[in-house]
């Protein structure tokens, strides 16, 4: 324990260990009002006069213009929404929406739209995929809009995984268990959980950052050679440094995490975090949970995927002979999930990207990502949702690579 405390004052009495925490802790809070500065409504007041609205005040504006569209998402709200737009549409004799003229829908369809989405999607067609025009959706056919959801992600699965009954039989499962009806509380888009993604892959560069010298810089310095001959040395100054490690990364990424929930959610409502995720991405998303409880998700899995990260750093750093080394190979294993899954083709880039510790954390291939996607790891009868199987990837990799890194630092010689 002595030497953990140790280890834990001489990283933190780094100058770079406190500006890039503080950096970190900025950008949460940065990242979660950022969202905000998007935000923009107008509408004509009592005396003709066109009025514009950013930031909170077009948010407060919208919930109270679509306050009548929040709550349970029944059939009988969903039909009555499609017959409003239907309705308004036929009166202007327009078959599109932006055909309307100007202020009208505003005043008749953006009211009722959060009770629209989802619907060109549940009625798309099976055997294309091709959804159809609010317009073209028969309304007695939304009495059995759940059912109609069902089917979708039947025939959707068909098209996603057609060589794979397991993946398609897991999803039909997954799907049925989502509780139903969802609820919607306008107010917040998918912005803010891509910003909570923004938020987490930042704080991982900047730990990656921190944990790349640990072993390598005494290793450049010569330290290492005096450090190894003293009571503690070797094994116990290699776990204790690795311990000291993840220990700062993770309770930096949970601060930041935390800072960033309250912040976005103090600043959209509280009461947003009701949204099922289905009534914020796709209709026919797989996992049953609402919006405040997926930004705890991808909490805990960028906790894991941070924490896995900075184990397989510190192996590097145990491995490499100096700083820019050990950096520059852990940089590239960062930013590697990204390259593979722009340039690697589908189900190896699946893999790939499911058992690389910095995948749960990034840009295009994050948990966050992985949850709102249909991709499923086939292993022959059995089928993993990508999700499950880049957690259970970070659970393994953490003590994996700190052994690793214990190991390989016991072993190290000088030349």
């Amino acid at each position: 324990m002595r030497i953990f405390r140790l280890e834990l004052k001489r990283v933190l009495k780094s100058k770079l260990t406190w500006i890039l925490l503080a950096l970190a802790l900025l950008f949460s809070v940065l990242l979660a009002w950022l969202p905000t500065t998007f935000c923009y409504s107008n509408y004509t007041d009592e005396d003709g006069n066109e009025v514009n609205l950013t930031g909170l005040a077009s948010i407060a504006y919208e919930k109270e213009r679509q306050a009548h569209a929040g709550g349970i998402v029944t059939p009988k709200r969903v039909r009555e929404a499609v017959e409003s737009y239907q309705a308004c549409l036929a009166a202007w004799g327009v078959t599109e929406s932006y055909d309307l003229p100007e202020g009208v829908y505003e005043k008749k369809i953006l009211p009722v739209v959060p009770l629209l989405h989802g619907g060109k999607e549940a009625f798309a067609d099976p055997d294309t995929g091709m959804a159809p025009a609010i317009m073209e959706i028969d309304p007695e056919q939304i009495d059995n809009y759940y059912r109609v959801c069902e089917d979708r992600i039947a025939s959707l699965m068909a098209m996603e995984q057609p060589d794979s009954p397991a993946a398609r039989r897991k999803a039909v499962e997954m799907y049925q268990k989502v509780e139903k009806p969802f609820e919607v509380y306008p107010g917040m888009s998918s912005t803010i959980t891509d910003y909570q993604n923004i938020m987490g892959f930042l704080v991982l560069l900047f730990r990656i950052v921190i944990a790349a010298p640990v072993f390598s810089a005494d290793y450049q310095s010569g330290a290492d050679d005096i450090l190894r001959c003293t009571r503690y040395g070797r094994a116990r100054l290699g776990v204790a440094k690795i311990l000291a490690a993840l220990f700062i990364s993770g309770l930096a990424f949970i601060i930041c995490a935390a800072v960033f929930i309250l912040a976005a959610d103090s600043l959209f409502g509280w009461e947003c975090t009701r949204t099922s995720i289905q009534m914020l991405y796709s209709i026919v998303t797989l996992i049953d949970i609402n919006t405040g409880e997926l930004q705890f998700l991808f909490a805990v899995a960028g906790l894991l995927s941070v924490l896995a990260s900075v184990s397989f750093t510190l192996f590097l750093s145990s491995k490499c002979k100096s700083t820019v080394a050990s950096l520059a190979s852990a940089l590239v294993f960062c930013i590697a999930p990204l390259v593979i899954s722009m340039t690697v083709p589908g189900t190896l880039s699946a893999w790939l990207c499911s058992i690389l510790p910095a995948s749960g954390t990034s840009i295009q291939t994050s948990v966050l990502y992985a949850v709102t996607d249909f991709r499923f790891l086939n292993l022959g009868d059995l089928a993993i949702w990508t999700p499950y199987a880049m957690i259970g990837a970070c659970v393994i990799e953490i003590p994996l690579f700190a052994f690793l890194a214990v190991r390989s630092y016991c072993g190290h010689t000088t030349n």
